[in-house]
């Protein structure tokens, strides 16, 4: 556990990041490492261990954070709203959503997820997260009649990402929501590390006209003081031509369009999945970008059969090697958006298996399964087990 008030400097190529922890529930060294970034708005990224996205995290840990966070949460009757930001934390806020219904499974609640995916003739709200490298963000309304109303009638809503700066993302979310539903009672804030200010949530809900509250497992003040000459080459691009088919994207299992139950795996999948493999053989299951929930429980159930289990997923972000990014694969995205993806702090050589969890197409996935190397195969729910490519694994 980290002791409050504690200081951290760290030095990064692109400038020192100075932390002072003011509430801890977990230790900053469990939570979270640093990395720097080529991006003029912000230098350094917060590397998380219990995220899985950025570095390999061992599913029952993730899920214990998921349910001590739905545990902070003290809400009313209902409807609930839980809206996680991508791509980062959309398997932080699903898991989340799920926690809240392991507490209460008849709840009338909804989960759902913003995007950086068009998708058209969806109807939708349009907000910014200005210190990302892919700022425009969309959360679309989910079609169905009964999801659709919870939607638009929730008492309470739940944003949840991995962090929480400045707000200035969450606020520009609330806010647009707010147009959709008027009659929104309550906000709550959740994410892992909170580095707002111990004033920020009263300053939101002046500014917004709703009160508005923030959970977190660790919270801190931090400054950043920018090297000069910090910025190497210009990135590359995090934003593709978003010509999405509709055949790319899950329907029925992804936060993107809606879900009001806990996602659930077929238990035959499990079982091939797990198949030829002794007791603690280590296993690594991927999600990529958005789709990261997946490969979560996936993880989980694996886990539960004793395995040795770590989950993470692709990004679109560009991060420097260094400090806790000690290694990157880069390939092209597998959304057809022709701009490099990447997984960090990977070792394919480490794991007798390496499970791809994906929504899009397996012939899209062809140049990540070749940087995953002869132990890889793809798992696309709710179809069957595919080993691929032909001739690196037969189970």
């Amino acid at each position: 556990m980290t002791e409050p008030h504690t200081e951290v400097n760290v030095a990064l190529d692109t400038g020192v990041l100075r932390l002072r922890v003011r509430e801890a529930r977990y230790s900053l060294q469990d939570l979270c490492g640093f990395a720097a970034r080529d991006n003029p708005k912000r230098g350094f990224l917060f590397v998380s261990k219990v995220l899985g996205k950025h570095w390999p995290a061992r599913p029952s840990q993730m899920q214990a954070l998921h349910r001590y966070l739905a545990g902070r949460l003290e809400l009313g009757p209902g409807p609930w709203l839980c809206l996680a930001m991508a791509e980062t934390a959309t398997g932080l806020g699903q898991g989340v959503f799920e926690a809240l219904l392991e507490r209460a499974p008849e709840a009338e609640a909804l989960f759902v997820h913003s995007t950086r995916y068009h998708l058209a003739e969806r109807p939708r709200l349009a907000f910014q997260e200005p210190h990302c490298h892919a700022p425009e963000q969309w959360l679309y309304e989910p079609l169905e009649p009964e999801l659709r109303a919870r939607f638009l009638g929730a008492r309470e809503l739940i944003l949840i990402d991995d962090e929480i700066s400045t707000g200035t993302t969450f606020c520009n979310l609330i806010a647009a929501y707010q147009r959709r539903n008027p009659q929104l009672q309550r906000v709550h804030c959740v994410a892992i590390t909170d580095f707002s200010g111990a004033a920020a949530a009263a300053n939101w809900s002046q500014r917004l006209g709703v009160p508005i509250s923030t959970e977190a497992a660790l919270e801190a003040d931090l400054a950043f003081t920018p090297a000069e000459r910090a910025l190497g080459s210009p990135p590359p691009a995090a934003v593709g031509d978003n010509r999405r088919r509709p055949e790319q994207l899950a329907q029925h299992d992804s936060g993107r369009l809606g879900m009001a139950t806990r996602l659930k795996l077929p238990e035959a999948d499990v079982q091939r999945l797990a198949q030829d493999l002794a007791p603690g053989a280590r296993v690594l299951v991927l999600g990529t970008g958005e789709y990261m929930h997946l490969a979560f429980r996936l993880g989980l159930e694996l886990e539960a059969r004793g395995l040795e289990v770590r989950v993470q997923a692709s990004t679109r972000s560009p991060i420097r090697l260094g400090a806790d990014i000690q290694r990157r694969l880069v390939f092209q995205d597998n959304y057809g958006e022709g701009i490099p993806n990447y997984l960090y702090n990977v070792d394919p050589a480490a794991y007798e298996r390496i499970i791809l969890c994906h929504e899009t197409p397996v012939e899209d996935l062809s140049e990540l399964l070749h940087c995953l190397g002869a132990a890889s195969m793809t798992y696309r729910h709710p179809e069957p087990v595919v080993p691929h490519p032909p001739g690196r694994i037969n189970v």
